[in-house]
């Protein structure tokens, strides 16, 4: 594979338990990226929501995407390469996020059903439960331009491979 330019936004995306936040992090360290934990901009109605197993509907993520859309908006701005996690589950919370905007760049955290529920049966301090695998699953609509890893691989394995393929 091509090496392709280095984007100003990385969203690594994907369903629960899929390992957004620890590569994010573990990639934004490695880059000297700035990080942000999407679920950290959840509005307190979602994490009550889906810590009681309750999928969000489009509308609950609407106001949440919007907080996203700003933190990337304010990164192209001023240039600042910036790591960020979000599920973006769905083509059109990917638009909402990107707007068309060549810099921003999705990677695809994915990986056979009973991997990721082992990880999410592992996963402690987390308000997902792992009940909402299978709703998340069946809301996935898997981007056809994001650079795609799975989470059978070790985080620093997917950093190391990551950081080859944009040229870091």
């Amino acid at each position: 594979m091509t090496t392709a330019a280095r984007p100003t936004v990385l969203i690594f995306m994907g369903v629960t338990g899929t390992g957004k936040s620890t590569v994010g992090a573990l990639f934004a360290k490695k880059s000297g990226a700035a990080f942000f934990e999407g679920d950290d901009f959840h509005p307190p109605e979602n994490v009550a929501k889906m810590r009681a197993g309750i999928p969000l509907t489009d509308a609950d993520r609407a106001p949440w995407l919007t907080t996203l859309r700003d933190i990337i908006v304010r990164a192209l701005a001023t240039n600042t390469f910036t790591v960020l996690t979000c599920s973006a589950l769905k083509a059109s919370y990917r638009e909402t996020l990107a707007a068309g905007d060549p810099r921003v760049q999705f990677v695809h955290l994915t990986g056979p059903p009973e991997v990721i529920a082992a990880h999410l049966q592992n996963r402690r301090g987390h308000f997902m439960p792992p009940a909402l695998l299978s709703s998340q699953l069946a809301t996935l609509e898997p981007p056809a331009d994001a650079l795609v890893f799975s989470c059978e691989k070790s985080p620093k394995n997917i950093v190391a491979e990551l950081m080859h393929r944009i040229g870091n």
